[in-house]
Formats: structure tokens, C-alpha cells, sequence
């Protein structure tokens, strides 16, 4: 394809890769998601001190979802019309103030009002670092993304066991803890804001990305690319929330046990984040974005066949890295599909989209009340199918191979 040439020789883009500016906003990502990825390792301490149901339990989950998502693609637009650098900084800190407020009360809707106010700050910060990082990424769309998206994952992966034992040790109070590293790098990041601000579209003023006007925006594919996203975002929500609670209630393992068998399968989430880039850079979005979801049907199936904690654990490992493959990839597609808007893609891809597998949290909360928790996660592992279905009607997204 032509377009594809003129995105890949363009030597204005090459020269604007800046890996100390992904760098930082990476282990901004890190910071960010470590708010999340806490949340459902403290639900069993929450279940225990405010004697929760699963629903109740799955509803804390759907506060967070649903603030940091929903209006995501409020700040993307904001961010495509007048960029604001200085939201990366404070929505990291207003991430990791809610979710530490969680441990200074027992009302359970005063901590669904703390985790709502964190995810309002993940709300902030991802469609504007994350419009950032593509401007900079040069030929290597996905790999950079995947870097970025690293970032979070490792949060994601670290959070189960930076809370864990103090929440063992301090009981739910000890929340509050996680305030101090979340702050400490949004002052990092303050600190930056000159340099942030100077990073601009590289497409203004020029035919975004080589794209002939009538195929600039692929907006048919682009909608069906945020039904899979939020297909796979169910069964991420669905595993996050429920691994911790499977492996103590049907495998009968311990509460720190959930914890590192939770933190297992978000590590080989990080795995599966830079493969996929990779990847997708050298094969095509979509030929990594339908393999993943198809591989993730097989891989639940063989943890729900598992009677024994070690071997479930190791197979967790599997489930992580296909479910993480197409993590950035999605992003880097739906930026593709919209190459002018790719604050609006990116809020959507990554926040939007993500609220509908929020929203179902409770509903799968109330089928583990009423039929388990091994229907759930049967029922969990038919999702993927249906969006490797889905994945097969997408068009690759111009400069989806321009690495070629």
C-alpha cells in the first residue's frame, strides 16, 4: 500500500522518537495502574472487615471501572483540542489519594466514593500520555505502545504484592500507604511539564498519515475493534476480580496465596504486552489481535481443569500472556482507524470500552452468589469466542505493516 511507504520513510517521525520521554510516562503507567491492580487483591480483606457479599465486592471493581473509564473519552477530546500535560500529574496523584482514603473508613459507600475519585484520576492521565507516546513513536507504533503499556501492567502485576502483606499486617488501614509512591512520581512528573507540553502532533499540517481524505477515518472498523475490546476488557475485569476469590473459596488456597497467584498471571501479562507489540509491528494488528483472543478460550479452560494449586498457578501463566498480546495493540489500532483523533481513540481504546466489562462485574458477582464461583469462570471463558469471532471482520489499520 502506498500510504504504508509514506508513513514508513518519513524521517520527521523517526527523528521524534524520544525513548527518555516513553520512559518516563511509562513508569508514570506503572504508578497509575498500581491503583488499579490493588483493588482486587483487597477485596477479600474487604469482604472480611465489611462482611461483603461477592456482588457488593464486584461493585467496588465496577466504581473504579466506571469513573476511570467513562469519561476518558471526554479528556481525549480535550486532549486533541487543547492538550493538557498538566493532567498526567494530577491525575496520578488523585489515583493514588482515592484508592489510600479506602483504608481510613468502613462505610462501604464512602470507599466506593474513594475508589470512584481514583479512577477518575486514571481517567485524567491515560488519554493524554498515552496521545503523547504516539506522537513520539516514530515506525514502531505498537512496540513503543507496548512499552508504555508495560508500564501499567507491571503496576497491575506489583500492586497484589506491595498490598498484600501490609494489609496483613495493618489491616485495611494500611491502604493508605499506597499514597506515597503514586504522589511522589506525579511530583516527578510536575517536574517535566515543560518538556511534555513541548511534544506536539506531528500530523498537524500535513495529510494525517499519508492517508488519502476519504480513508482517513475507518470508523466501521473502528466500532467493531471497541466491541472486542470490550469483550476482551470482560474477561481481564472478570479474572482480575475473580482468580483471588476462586483460589481461596473452590481451590481452598490461602489469602496471600490469591494475591501472588493474581500477581503470577498480570507478570506474564507484561510478557504478553511486549510480545504482542512486537509482534503486530512485524505481522499485523490483526493477526495478533485474533490469535490472542482465540488462544485465551483453551488457556481458561485448562486453569478451570486444574485441582492443584501449583499447577493452577502455572497455568495462569498462559491466560496472562494471551490476554495481554493484544493490550497495545488495540490502542495502537484504534489511534489508526482515527489518525486524527488519536486522544478521542486512545480514550476509548483504553477507557470507554472498558466500562461496559466494569459494568458486567456485578452481574457475574451475583452468578457466583447464586451458582458459584466455577460457573463463573466457565461462563467467563466463552467470552473470548465471541471476540476472536468479531476480530475476523476488522480491516488492518493503514500503517498496521509499515514496519515491512
Amino acid at each position: 500500500m502506498s500510504c504504508v511507504a509514506k508513513v514508513s520513510t518519513a524521517p520527521a517521525e523517526r527523528e521524534a522518537v524520544d525513548y527518555r520521554l516513553i520512559g518516563l510516562l511509562s513508569a508514570a503507567h506503572l504508578s497509575d495502574d498500581i491503583n488499579q491492580g490493588v483493588v482486587p487483591a483487597m477485596l477479600p480483606f474487604l469482604i472480611a472487615a465489611g462482611h461483603l457479599s461477592y456482588a457488593a465486592a464486584a461493585g467496588l471493581v465496577l466504581a473504579q471501572t466506571l469513573f476511570s473509564s467513562i469519561v476518558q473519552p471526554l479528556f481525549g477530546l480535550i486532549a486533541d483540542r487543547r492538550p493538557s500535560a498538566w493532567l498526567i500529574p494530577v491525575g496520578l496523584s488523585l489515583a493514588g489519594i482515592g484508592v489510600a482514603l479506602t483504608g481510613l473508613t468502613h462505610s462501604y459507600w464512602l470507599i466506593f466514593a474513594a475508589i470512584a475519585i481514583s479512577g477518575l484520576g486514571i481517567s485524567a492521565f491515560h488519554p493524554e500520555a498515552a496521545r503523547r507516546v504516539r506522537f513520539v513513536s516514530g515506525e514502531r507504533a505498537a512496540t513503543s505502545m507496548s512499552l508504555f503499556t508495560v508500564g501499567g501492567m507491571v503496576g497491575f502485576a506489583i500492586g497484589p504484592v506491595l498490598i498484600t502483606p501490609v494489609l496483613i499486617a495493618m489491616g485495611t488501614s494500611g491502604a493508605a500507604l499506597l499514597a506515597i509512591p503514586v504522589v511522589s512520581m506525579g511530583i516527578v512528573v510536575a517536574h517535566q511539564l515543560p518538556r511534555l507540553s513541548a511534544v506536539t502532533n506531528p500530523m498537524i499540517g500535513h495529510t494525517a498519515m499519508g492517508l488519502a481524505p476519504d480513508t482517513q477515518e475507518q470508523w466501521s472498523d473502528f466500532v467493531r475493534l471497541t466491541i472486542v475490546v470490550i469483550l476482551r476488557s470482560t474477561v481481564f475485569f472478570g479474572l482480575d476480580t475473580f482468580v483471588p476469590l476462586y483460589w481461596i473459596n473452590v481451590l481452598h488456597g490461602s489469602k496471600s496465596g490469591a494475591g501472588y497467584a493474581l500477581t503470577t498471571m498480570l507478570t506474564a501479562v507484561v510478557a504478553g504486552t511486549l510480545i504482542g507489540g512486537r509482534m503486530a509491528d512485524r505481522y499485523g494488528r490483526t493477526t495478533v489481535l485474533a490469535v490472542s483472543m482465540a488462544a485465551l478460550v483453551p488457556a481458561m479452560l485448562a486453569f478451570l481443569g486444574c485441582a492443584r494449586l501449583s499447577s493452577a498457578g502455572l497455568s495462569l501463566v498462559p491466560i496472562g500472556i494471551a490476554l495481554a498480546a493484544s493490550t497495545s495493540v488495540v490502542v495502537v489500532m484504534g489511534q489508526e482507524y482515527l489518525p486524527t483523533r488519536v486522544g478521542l481513540a486512545a480514550g476509548i481504546t483504553l477507557g470507554l470500552s472498558m466500562t461496559i466489562g466494569g459494568l458486567l462485574m456485578p452481574v457475574f458477582g451475583a452468578i457466583a452468589d447464586n451458582h458459584g464461583l466455577s460457573v463463573t469462570m466457565l461462563l467467563l471463558s466463552i467470552v473470548p469466542a465471541i471476540g476472536f469471532a468479531v476480530s475476523l471482520t476488522l480491516h488492518e489499520p493503514s500503517g498496521g505493516l509499515e514496519s515491512k
